[in-house]
């Protein structure tokens, strides 16, 4: 198990720097007289559309009384300003007056320089990367308690991806089957084989993405004008339970009816148990299996077939 108080030692040391980078960030705050609290609450107020008291506290977690001291300074500068509630008569709705929208454009505006500026020594893929992990952090620290990732589905095939799914099938299958190098070097051989007669009519690559990473993917490969084959099915362990396996292939199967396939087929293995019942559900036929000694393994290669007329 993981040392707790190693990945506590870590968070901390984290913040330690981030508290250098945010400060960095927060520099042009000095050109202004309002504190942080205040910008915050003035964003809130932006975004949330009219916010009463009760709900600004709740969305920032601020102490009503602390809040409430904001706000009258907000009001006393002229940034904001209260307005019976229309939907409750008891409470006041938050405004923002002109002065303070365009105090916050003018922030907003020399805070995303701040940003550019430390994004610039970067390349695209550091940047993307940093974004990613900035947005994994914020996920799992939000708090929402049900814990289910943002995942995006993508049909075009990007410089890189290949390469990152031949090494995501070697290294899962060679941790949960127990597969050796075999198994890798036969994904690289189906690609490249794929790749040169790859065409958008006939074929279809779905990609699950998730914090700028794939997490899963999915390939309908036309193998005749009647036939096509599923291949390259796969979602990343960390993943799994939150039903992107069965939206990858509920795409797939859609583009095999779109493309008016008779029938498509898959190859698999009995060591894949979990895969061929979620086969199975979707309405696939176990049409033949033979013991085999493949990838370090002796195991029965089978095929599924689902007809699609």
């Amino acid at each position: 198990m993981p040392d707790l108080n190693n990945i506590a030692d870590t968070v901390s040391e984290f913040h330690t720097f981030y508290e250098a980078v945010a400060a960095t960030l927060n520099a042009h705050r000095s050109t202004h007289s309002l504190s942080g609290a205040e910008i915050r609450i003035l964003s809130e107020i932006s975004v949330n559309q009219h916010p009463n008291a009760g709900q600004l506290a709740t969305a920032t977690n601020t102490d009503p009384g602390y809040l409430t001291r904001i706000i009258r300074s907000l009001e006393k500068q002229g940034l904001a300003s209260r307005a019976p509630s229309r939907t409750d008569a008891r409470s006041f709705a938050l405004h923002l007056t002109e002065q303070g929208k365009n105090t916050l454009i003018d922030l907003q505006m020399a805070s995303r320089d701040n940003v550019l500026q430390l994004l610039q020594p970067l390349n695209v893929r550091q940047q993307e990367q940093l974004a990613a992990a900035m947005l994994a952090i914020r996920q799992l620290l939000k708090g929402d308690g049900n814990g289910t990732p943002e995942v995006t589905y993508r049909h075009q095939l990007q410089p890189g991806d290949v390469g990152y799914l031949i090494h995501l099938h070697g290294g899962l299958y060679a941790r949960e089957a127990g597969y050796n190098g075999e198994f890798e070097a036969h994904v690289c051989k189906t690609f490249a084989e794929f790749l040169p007669g790859y065409s958008p009519a006939k074929d279809r690559i779905v990609l699950a993405v998730a914090n700028g990473e794939i997490v899963g993917s999915i390939a309908i490969v036309g193998a005749t004008r009647q036939l096509a084959q599923l291949r390259w099915f796969i979602v990343h362990p960390d993943y799994r339970g939150f039903g992107i396996g069965k939206r990858l292939l509920a795409d797939a199967l859609a583009f095999c009816k779109d493309k008016q396939y008779q029938t498509v087929y898959l190859m698999t293995t009995s060591i894949q148990e979990h895969a061929g019942a979620l086969f199975k559900q979707s309405g696939f036929r176990k049409t033949g299996e033979k013991l085999m000694q493949l990838w370090g393994q002796q195991l029965y290669e089978q095929r599924y077939d689902m007809d699609l007329v």
